[in-house]
């Protein structure tokens, strides 16, 4: 068949398949921001621990080989970044907005500063799985190339959502997130907890830098990130802390930065740059509704530092 033969429907698939590309990252930032915040704690360095996480999986991929090694070393680079913070946070009348800052701008310096060997040699990348071979139309086996960390990002948000309702992490979780006092009544340290949920969050967010340097786009710049990291902050409160709502949320993320490109690729040229917005616009209108002195932020644990 030939490649123009299915015409318009070219544009529905290719923002099909950049949907599922481009909402990875945003799906493991938030899956780790969600756990982080309903731990009562807000980490707005995400953005810093996705760019170190990008810098550090493509650096450990291009000296081992093997871009899964990659992976696991984005994972430790977001959960010492997420430790470091935690850590600080704990401390006395420290403010943890204020910290996330300060740790985007230290992550992306120094990820930026560590990767400039890294900017011209090629790592190996993440392979994918070729879900639409049974056509022989390339538009639809391109949106259906899809890699195996939107697979487990897709299983880890339903699981999530269980350990959190039904498990005693979970509960535990949930409770230094609604009452630190009453944490503390059973016997828990609200730091430890926070803690722990931080650096699980930074371990997200790093695998989701992973995925830009060894996938998609799958080089290493010091252009690769785009905001994903601070506009996954706004998507978990768009959820309303829910990991199955942030993966819906990322999907439509998703689709919106595939918009300008799929669009451009059946010839649709005008307006190119003002549908490439169309993700910034989205955040824009989400934090309008979502922040409006009118509503009350349902689902916000009582002990996250934007409810007080």
């Amino acid at each position: 068949m030939a490649d123009g033969s299915i015409g318009l429907w070219t544009v529905p698939l290719a923002v099909l398949g950049g949907a599922i590309r481009v909402s990875t990252p945003f799906l493991f930032v938030s899956l780790g921001e969600c756990i982080t915040e309903r731990s009562g704690r807000i980490n707005l360095g995400l953005e810093g621990t996705l760019i170190m996480g990008a810098m550090g999986g493509y650096g450990v991929s291009y000296l081992t080989g093997s871009p899964w090694l990659g992976v696991v070393a984005a994972g430790l680079c977001g959960a010492a970044l997420g430790g470091l913070h935690a850590a600080i946070c704990g401390l006395p009348r420290v403010n943890d907005i204020a910290v996330g800052i300060a740790l985007m701008l230290l992550g992306t310096g120094l990820a930026f500063y560590l990767g400039k060997p890294l900017i011209e040699p090629t790592a190996p990348r993440l392979p994918s799985i070729d879900f639409g071979w049974w056509s022989d139309i390339p538009q639809v086996r391109a949106a259906l190339r899809i890699n195996v960390l939107f697979l487990i990002g897709v299983a880890l948000a339903p699981a999530l959502v269980w350990a959190l309702r039904t498990t005693r992490a979970g509960l535990i979780v949930r409770t230094a997130g609604e009452s630190a006092d009453a944490a503390r009544a059973m016997g828990y340290s609200v730091n430890a907890i926070r803690m722990r949920a931080t650096m699980f969050g930074g371990f997200l967010a790093g695998i989701g830098g992973s995925f830009l340097s060894l996938f998609y786009p799958g080089s290493w710049n010091e252009g690769l990130s785009s905001g994903q990291g601070i506009t996954a902050v706004a998507l978990v409160i768009f959820a309303r802390w829910d990991p199955m709502l942030c993966f819906w949320a990322s999907l439509l993320f998703g689709g919106a930065a595939a918009l300008g490109p799929a669009l451009q690729s059946v010839g649709v040229s005008q307006g190119y740059h003002l549908f490439n917005a169309a993700p910034y616009v989205l955040t824009l209108l989400i934090m309008i509704i979502t922040c409006s002195p009118k509503r009350t932020l349902v689902g916000a644990p009582a002990e996250l530092s934007i409810t007080k």
